[in-house]
This record gives C-alpha cells, sequence and structure tokens, in this order.
C-alpha cells in the first residue's frame, strides 16, 4: 500500500492515562457505593465516555439526569488529575516516530474517543506535530464504528485506504477495519486482535519497519 497517512489514538498508544481514568472512574464508584475492578476498566478501552459509563454501571439502570452527572463529576475527577502529565509521559518510541512521519511527509492525524484527547496532546508537548484532530466532540458514532478515522481521513484529505492506524484496543482495531484502513496494534495482544500488525510498544518501530511488514503480509495473501 502507499502510506499517506498515521492516525494515532491516544491514550495506550501516546501516553498512558489509563492510571488517570481508573483513579477517576475509582473515585465515582467509592461515592456511588458501585462495584468497580481494574477488570472493569480495561473493558472501556477505545470506548467513549457515555459508553463506557454503560460498562462502569454494569446493567445498572440510572435517569439520564444522574448519566449526565456521572459523566460530568468522572470527566472532572480526571480534569484534576491530567495536570501531572508532560512531555516526559509519552511513551517509548512515539516522538522518534512522530518524527520519521514528518520528516517523511506522512500526514498525522489523533482519532480518539476521548473528548480530551487535544489537551492530552498539549500537555505531552507533540501538537506540533498533529495536522488534524477527530475526538469524542467530533462524531456521533464512536468506535467501533469507522467515523473517526473516516472524519480524520477526510480531514487530511486523503483516502482511507493510504491510512494506518495505531491503536491499543480492539474497538480501535475494528474501527480502523471498518474504515479500509491498515491496524497497528501496540500494548497487549490480548487487545489489538485482529491488527495487521501488532508491537509490544512503539520502542524502535519505524515507517520503514511498518511499511516493509504490511507489504510482506500483503505478499503472502
Amino acid at each position: 500500500m502507499t502510506i499517506q497517512a498515521f492516525i494515532f489514538d491516544v491514550d495506550g498508544v501516546l501516553t498512558d492515562t489509563v492510571e488517570l481514568h481508573f483513579e477517576s472512574w475509582r473515585h465515582l464508584a467509592e461515592e456511588e457505593g458501585i462495584p468497580f475492578t481494574r477488570a472493569v476498566n480495561d473493558d472501556m478501552r477505545g470506548l467513549s465516555r457515555p459508553a463506557s459509563l454503560q460498562v462502569f454501571l454494569g446493567g445498572r439502570t440510572v435517569s439520564e439526569q444522574v448519566t449526565q452527572d456521572y459523566l460530568r463529576r468522572k470527566n472532572g475527577y480526571f480534569l484534576a488529575q491530567l495536570g501531572k502529565l508532560g512531555p516526559a509521559d509519552l511513551l517509548p518510541g512515539v516522538l522518534p516516530l512522530l518524527q520519521e512521519l514528518k520528516a517523511a511527509g506522512i500526514k498525522i492525524a489523533v482519532g480518539s474517543a476521548s473528548k480530551n484527547a487535544r489537551e492530552v496532546v498539549l500537555r505531552l508537548g507533540i501538537d506540533g506535530f498533529i495536522e488534524a484532530y477527530v475526538d469524542g466532540y467530533a462524531v456521533e458514532r464512536s468506535k467501533p464504528a469507522p467515523d473517526v478515522f473516516l472524519a480524520a481521513a477526510a480531514l487530511l484529505d486523503v483516502s482511507p485506504d493510504t491510512c494506518v492506524v495505531v491503536e491499543d484496543a480492539e474497538a480501535g482495531i475494528e474501527a480502523a477495519h471498518a474504515a479500509g484502513m491498515k491496524a497497528v496494534g501496540v500494548g497487549e495482544s490480548t487487545r489489538s486482535a485482529g491488527a495487521d500488525l501488532w508491537y509490544e510498544s512503539l520502542q524502535d518501530v519505524t515507517l520503514v519497519k511498518i511499511a516493509e511488514a504490511l507489504a510482506a503480509r500483503a505478499s503472502v495473501r
């Protein structure tokens, strides 16, 4: 394939805000007497805040007013912790890969279900690399629907089949494929099931390595 663009998820790909989300949900759970575990938190990966709340509730039914109150409070707890985030929190390999992509003329976007994606990127100090943002405010349907990634491709003015998505969650991998894009999974392999390529981290992962691996994969089909 001809690669014209990379679209990065944020949480678990550019930085690890999982612990910040866990502590935010745990705070809410303790206040409301709702059982909450790390396993439940892991099931929220790649989901929008409203979809995450449904996982958090575990089948419990609440009114729309309570739903909005829970979402507002959880986000408030998360934002209160976001001040801890900085350039040192970039995951290994992210900055060299972004630098290589920019030098090669590859367009770069962020495609995330998070409504805080832009703020996180700003705090990480890498906003100068990002040409387009599609976050939880931008589309109605979140992952695993392809809308986030299709919107990013449209903003970058590239064809979806020239895009590579970097994701850490199964919902994101599914969304990338639904958009007609290649998916590179990072992190735990069980969360990247179905990815075209998988790396434990982006450490030492390069554009050349990804392009060659995708070409090799295509040649054996």
